[in-house]
């Protein structure tokens, strides 16, 4: 009987998968080919952020670089994959009440994108103070630093 080849997990990829699949759905884009419904969640946030499309369209650097704290650039895939997963936890309302609480920040804000990049800024908290404790991240400390900065 032949080995099952293992599939990676679904909702964890390695590194260069996960470049890899904004890199695709640009190039999908570009080529103005059929894209799933994930690939064309990602072509938005890649055409409100221009500054990325030139990397992604440079496959090999895209691919290779590395972004650190010590070189003061943000990482474009880290980037885009938060607003992926805000987007998703936003149209699930989870954690509860995150929905509301973005709802509050953008009558504030005014702006979608800046509200959305306040979120990125609570949930990366949020993940860094969760591998900090070696627990699981605090859903609730989440939707009261989103409402802190809707305040």
């Amino acid at each position: 009987m032949p080995q099952k080849q293992r599939l990676a997990p679904l909702f964890s990829p390695s590194r260069d998968q996960a470049r890899q699949f904004f890199i695709d759905a640009w190039r999908k884009h570009r080529a103005r080919e059929v894209v799933s419904p994930l690939e064309d969640a990602a072509i938005r946030l890649v055409t409100q952020h221009p500054e990325y499309q030139g990397l992604l369209e440079d496959s090999e650097t895209a691919l290779a670089r590395e972004w650190t704290p010590e070189s003061g650039e943000a990482n474009p895939f880290l980037h885009l994959s938060l607003h992926l997963a805000v987007e998703e936890q936003l149209a699930i309302d989870q954690p509860h009440g995150l929905r509301a609480a973005f709802e509050t920040l953008l009558a504030r804000r005014g702006d979608r994108h800046d509200a959305l990049h306040d979120v990125l800024e609570c949930l990366g908290e949020t993940m860094w103070r969760a591998q900090k404790s070696q627990s699981p991240p605090d859903g609730e400390a989440y939707v009261e630093c989103v409402l802190r900065k809707a305040g």
